[in-house]
């Protein structure tokens, strides 16, 4: 078999080393945004001159630049947004925590009965000849890195909103000087937000495997089985964080726009819009924290999918640290990957033209993807054996170091696939986007059926790449392939959610310069920084939604090995039905959500125009609306709503098991799977679309 060229020490030191450069590197990130300041002062007080320096406070007097009114303007709604998300967070979170609780609970109820809550040693699972760790100690070691990781994603999301309300003024305020400062400023706030998360989720990982080894000792299949879940717990934060926070943004959103500028005839944005503080709020809580945590939950999934499958390979077998370790080394020479292409968007090149934004962001996605293929090829050389073997449903599969290398290339490279396949079909450079705007002058009907067909028509080639490197992933390493696939399509998940956050953070910046009152230029540069940014929302929620397939298989792999389930015959009644249970349940979740944000809309609709027709002088200008109020309506609304969608996927998978047995669960996870990835990228590149859309005609009109 062999061993590795890098000893375990070297592997030992490089996990956390990698992890604390990400956060550095994100602190730096974060020191170069907050030298934009929020306080009116003298030109001299901005900073250091250089490329992208501060100093250059040359501006144009007819744009009213020099206004210390604007920058104080500013500043005020950043805080406005700013508690307002704060406000709703912590709320969410309230719920969640009950919820949390409540489940880690029934964690260590249903793994501690298997054995009757024995204290004794057992038969290890998967080697009936040796004695391992008793239930018990599973049961509370799996609850206690369910909360890890539940805790993880919490705080990942929190910090990725509290970094996006930070920047988002400043990057208004640098869109005087420029797109190219507007654009660095944006970026980098991203990138801040992106690397935290990689680097908290790899660090927090790494430390817990660690003091759990402390008790497991040589049992390492209890131990990685243990950690298992970190995972769910960070995709269980991560559910309700979507759909709370979906419901908030939407509402709010639908609200503004309805009321807003197809009744009241007013712009985007207008401050006299009592919904506007609400929908940028919107923004934040929805697609930053919403995204960070979801992101979170499919990294910490595939990275304990891929250490429990190596733990009963010949890896855990024969005690292997280096090798065992390879899915967080993957990960941490991502960290580092990322960071040398971060620094192509803001110092190796400098944007100067609105044309200029999404063949930036476009350049992130290759330079990253081809870097990191060389550093997988690197990584599978040194940090695996020549050759091993990988569990595969009761038996070894002997594989090679290159096969392994080719599974993660092959998931790496499926996600630049999905990212640029989710760019051509939401990017209004392109005619899907042009062909749907055009639809718009036979009325919305038409506009909705080509909008619709353009989100079916871009589930193809995705569908195709996720589907090759199964194969390709499943075919040299079984399960473990597959599990390492998703991390390779994660690997880049710190420049991913840079380029993902970047998109609100322009959105929230356009915003603010329409409710400062800031000149028609200023906003014709955050709408060009916009519409990219809606473009690389889309292109995340790719990367998120091929991931997150890839994972659920390599998840539904480990429950049939470990429910000693060896075949799911899809002929037999039980199975079949769960298999189609499982297909209507994604419909089921969405039809939820849906009628939650509708019924969210409405209230802030009837709020929106009761403000209108009873404020006096408030479509005069004269009158401040009241921006608490639709803030409440949506923050009460999106809480209210999310608990039953969270409860349904939740609680499925326990009853099916409960009373109709593992079969016909088996059944329900895969109906769901299959089902869910297509809905998913329909509606993401749908949704994209005709935002997009709406970007283009507004252009086109001017």
């Amino acid at each position: 078999m062999g061993s590795s060229i890098l000893p375990d020490l070297g592997a030992e030191i490089l996990i956390p080393v990698c992890a604390v450069i990400g956060i550095v590197f994100s602190l730096a990130q974060w020191l170069l945004v907050s030298n934009v300041k929020l306080s009116p002062g003298s030109p001299g007080n901005n900073g250091a001159g250089g490329k992208n320096g501060y100093s250059d406070y040359l501006i144009e007097e007819e744009e009213g630049l020099n206004d210390h009114n604007v920058v104080i303007k500013c500043a005020e709604i950043q805080t406005a947004i700013s508690e307002g998300a704060t406000s709703f967070l912590f709320t969410e979170y309230q719920y969640v925590g009950i919820f949390m609780v409540a489940f880690a609970i029934l964690i260590f109820l249903f793994l501690g009965s298997v054995e009757g809550f024995s204290t004794k040693s057992q038969p290890c699972t998967y080697d009936k000849s040796k004695m391992c760790k008793p239930a018990l100690a599973t049961a509370i070691f799996s609850t206690v890195s369910f909360l890890l990781g539940a805790v993880t994603s919490v705080v990942s999301g929190f910090l990725g909103m509290k970094i996006a309300t930070y920047a988002n003024a400043r990057t208004t305020l640098e869109a005087r000087k420029g797109v190219g400062k507007a654009f660095i400023t944006a970026f980098r706030s991203g990138a801040v937000m992106g690397f935290l998360l990689a680097a908290n989720g790899l660090l927090v990982l790494y430390i817990a495997i660690n003091l759990f080894k402390l008790y497991y000792g040589d049992d390492w299949g209890g131990l990685f089985e243990a950690i298992t879940g970190y995972g769910l717990g960070g995709s269980s934060m991560a559910l309700f964080g979507r759909v709370g926070g979906g419901i908030y943004t939407k509402a709010a959103d639908v609200g503004a726009d309805l009321v807003g500028k197809v009744e009241r005839n007013i712009p985007e944005d207008d401050p006299r819009n009592p919904a506007v503080i609400a929908d940028n709020v919107g923004d934040n809580v929805g697609d930053i924290a919403g995204m960070g945590s979801d992101l979170f939950g499919s990294y910490a999934e595939s990275s304990c999918a891929a250490l429990v499958v190596a733990s009963i390979s010949s890896f855990g077998i024969n005690h292997e640290l280096t090798p065992m370790l390879y899915p967080l080394i993957i990960s941490s020479v991502g960290i580092i990957v990322c960071l040398i292409t971060t620094l192509f968007a803001t110092d190796f090149f400098e944007i100067k033209a609105v044309k200029e934004i999404e063949p930036s962001l476009k350049r992130q996605l290759i330079i990253s993807t081809v870097l990191m293929t060389i550093g997988i090829g690197i990584v599978s050389w040194v940090a695996l054996p020549s050759s091993f073997t990988i569990f595969n449903f009761g038996d070894q599969k002997a594989v090679k170091n290159w096969q392994l290398f080719l599974c993660v290339a092959v998931g790496l490279w499926a996600g630049l696939i999905i990212g640029f396949v989710t760019e051509y079909y939401t990017s209004n450079a392109y005619s899907p986007v042009q062909d749907v705007a055009d639809s718009c002058r036979t009325g919305a009907a038409t506009n909705v059926i080509f909008g619709l067909a353009l989100g079916y028509k871009s589930c193809i080639i995705p569908i195709f790449a996720i589907a090759m490197s199964i194969f390709v992933s499943f075919s040299f390493a079984a399960m473990y392939g597959i599990a390492v696939a998703a991390l390779g399509m994660l690997s880049t998940i710190a420049t991913g959610l840079a380029i993902d956050a970047y998109g609100p953070i322009s959105d929230n910046a356009g915003g603010i310069a329409e409710m400062a009152g800031m000149s028609h230029r200023i906003r014709e540069r955050t709408d060009a920084l916009d519409a990219a940014g809606n473009t690389t929302a889309a292109i995340g929620k790719g990367f998120a939604i091929g991931s997150a397939a890839l994972v659920s298989l390599a998840l539904f792999g480990a429950f049939v090995s470990r429910a000693a389930i060896s075949t799911v015959d899809v002929l037999t009644p039980k199975v079949f039905i769960g298999l189609l249970v499982g297909a209507m349940l994604p419909y089921w979740f969405s039809a939820m959500t849906m009628k939650s944000v509708g019924s969210a809309a409405l209230k802030m609709v009837e709020e929106v125009r009761r403000q209108f027709n009873t404020i006096p002088g408030l479509m005069e200008g004269t009158a401040k609306p009241d921006y608490a109020t639709c803030v409440k309506i949506s923050t009460d609304a999106s809480i209210k709503e999310m608990i039953p969608p969270g409860a349904l996927v939740m609680l499925t998978p326990l009853i099916v098991g409960i009373f109709f047995g593992v079969e016909t669960l088996s059944g329900v996870l895969a109906g769901s799977l299959v089902s869910g990835v297509q809905i998913a990228i329909s509606a993401s590149n749908t949704g994209g679309a005709w935002d997009n859309a709406k970007k283009y005609i507004e252009v086109s009109m001017i």
